[in-house]
């Protein structure tokens, strides 16, 4: 399990190079840096799933038009 290839010959190697992948690594980058943000303003951990409602609420919108005005 893990990362180690799979027997169909890096199937999985293969979808961590697409940008769909791609996209959701950086967007849970940006959900685990609002957590934290989140959860030092509020003096205690909030949550992922707290943290991701907020930011998909508030900011998801607004991030991707950044990142793909630069792209």
């Amino acid at each position: 399990m893990g990362t180690e290839p799979d027997a169909k010959g890096g199937a999985r190697s293969w979808a961590r190079r697409t940008t769909l992948y791609q996209e959701y690594l950086a967007e849970r980058e940006e959900i685990l840096r609002h957590k934290w943000l989140q959860s030092e303003k509020a003096g205690r951990d909030i949550g992922f799933d707290a943290a991701l409602m907020d930011w998909v609420t508030y900011h998801r919108a607004d991030w991707r038009r950044a990142r793909h005005a630069v792209a």
